[in-house]
């Protein structure tokens, strides 16, 4: 049985290699990269990578802070012994070197300026991570690189499936705001951020609107003042993770907001901002849709510490 596995891994390899000599990957920068057999020894420079190796088995050789945590909450405790090598804007190149990895899957945005560095270590497979189809074709990617398009293949058209049961239940009339910052005036996402198109997924409208002219995504939003979020009233408000205790939260505008009254403000988890792993996104997606229409959708099974909860402006 050993010798037939080992056989058959053999021949895997070496029908990955023959296929047009190597695997040819484009990604998001539309830059090229080869790879001879599939990946093993994977460096994380972004959640989406550490997650996605959980995902379909796998245990990065180094992975970036996530938010506040050196690893992802949300993956409990599979990567707590994985090396962390910096955050996912500034990586320290000389422990990237020393895991050896053999494919670095980074988000695109904030290692780019760095290419030429990582692709000198190992391939670099830059990835946007902003838009849910970004998500989609991040896994696509990413297992084609690992040899594993069978499971990412089956990931993308599960959380497809769940999307569209989702959109079939939820009877919308609500809408939302998601917001971030501790600043005075609150930065607030567009409709293309994965997490707002998650609102529209499940018939909700997103008060930060859309954005005209993207150029790659960007930029993800803008600052809102406490009056225009007024005149816009969402019914439900999302605030991501904040440093500081958040200052409009103190501005006498904040009480009058119909979220506000009708205590419907949740502080959310880091996995809400960086959502596009196969498991990040349907955590979030199944958490916004309980707390959106709580009597339809239940709360999804996850630890006490990863649930949204209400804001009360005595936390941050």
């Amino acid at each position: 049985m050993f010798r037939f596995a080992s056989t058959a891994l053999m021949v895997f390899g070496l029908l990955f290699s023959i296929q047009g000599q190597a695997l040819t990957l484009t990604d998001d920068r539309g830059v090229d990269l080869s790879l001879v057999t599939p990946a093993k020894r994977v460096a994380a420079i972004s959640t989406f990578g550490a997650d996605l190796l959980h995902s379909v088995g796998m245990t990065p050789v180094a992975v970036t802070r996530f938010g506040p945590f050196s690893h992802p909450d949300y993956l409990g405790e599979a990567l707590k012994d994985v090396p962390v090598i910096g955050t996912r804007a500034q990586v320290n190149l000389e422990l990237l070197s020393e895991v050896d990895p053999d494919l670095i899957l980074a988000i695109r945005r904030y290692t780019e300026k760095d290419a030429d560095r990582f692709a000198d270590m190992a391939p670099y497979l830059a990835l946007n991570l902003i838009t849910l189809d970004d998500s989609f074709r991040a896994v696509s990617l990413a297992g084609k690189a690992l040899g594993k398009t069978q499971q990412t293949n089956a990931l993308n058209a599960e959380f497809t499936a769940l999307l569209d049961q989702m959109q079939s239940r939820a009877p919308g009339g609500v809408s939302a705001a998601l917001l971030v910052t501790g600043a005075e005036a609150p930065f607030i996402y567009y409709d293309h951020f994965l997490t707002a198109e998650l609102l529209y997924k499940l018939n909700v409208t997103n008060v930060g609107g859309s954005l005209d002219a993207q150029e790659e995504g960007l930029p993800l939003g803008y600052r809102i003042r406490l009056e225009t979020l007024l005149e816009r009233d969402p019914d439900v408000i999302f605030l991501f993770d904040s440093n500081n205790e958040r200052a409009f939260t103190r501005n006498p505008i904040w009480p009058y907001l119909s979220a506000v009254k009708n205590g419907r403000v949740y502080e959310v988890g880091q996995h809400w901002k960086e959502a596009a792993g196969p498991e990040a996104r349907v955590l979030v997606a199944k958490e916004m849709a309980h707390l959106l229409y709580p009597e339809l959708f239940p709360m999804p099974d996850m630890p006490a510490s990863l649930r949204s909860h209400r804001y009360d402006g005595a936390q941050h």
